[in-house]
């Protein structure tokens, strides 16, 4: 199974249990490793996140994962915050981050760049336009392979 296709078929899985407890799923991982693979759903709500939050979650989907089975291989569950460098797995959650500073890696570079962080001042369409060093870089979100917010301390 593709990762990709790996991480539709957990997505459906887990979601509803992530939603009972009062949750939103905002993105999944699975970093195959061997007996060292790493399931990592990341939660938030509109409240944030807490311990207890992820407690729960964890309490919830490890149930749906005991009795489903979707990984034949050993894995370590980690349930989380996606934090202040949140990572982006979607348009939908990285158009709510117009005027933000994004760090984002491509699959192919453009330009002779794979890596770079810039101001997103654009989103529609499936399509984010950055500031960078004063360029517009513009890329569907499907080029790219990465993307995290850039937090700032005010």
């Amino acid at each position: 199974m593709s990762s990709s296709k790996r991480i539709e078929v957990l997505k459906e899985l887990l979601e509803p249990a992530v939603h009972a407890v009062g949750m939103q799923l905002w993105g999944i991982e699975f970093l195959a490793q061997g007996k060292h693979s790493i399931l990592r759903l990341y939660i938030d709500s509109e409240n944030g996140v807490s311990i207890e939050d992820c407690e729960a979650v964890s309490h919830q989907v490890s149930g749906v994962l005991d009795v489903e089975d979707p990984i034949k291989s050993e894995y370590l569950l980690e349930v989380s915050s996606p934090g202040m460098d949140r990572p982006f797995f979607s348009f939908e959650q990285i158009v709510r981050y117009v005027g933000e500073n994004v760090k984002v890696r491509l699959q192919m570079a453009i330009g002779g760049r794979r890596n770079f962080t810039g101001t997103l001042t654009e989103a529609k369409d499936n399509t984010l336009t950055f500031q960078v060093e004063g360029q517009p870089v513009t890329v569907q979100f499907n080029q790219i392979d990465k993307a995290n917010l850039v937090p700032t301390f005010d």
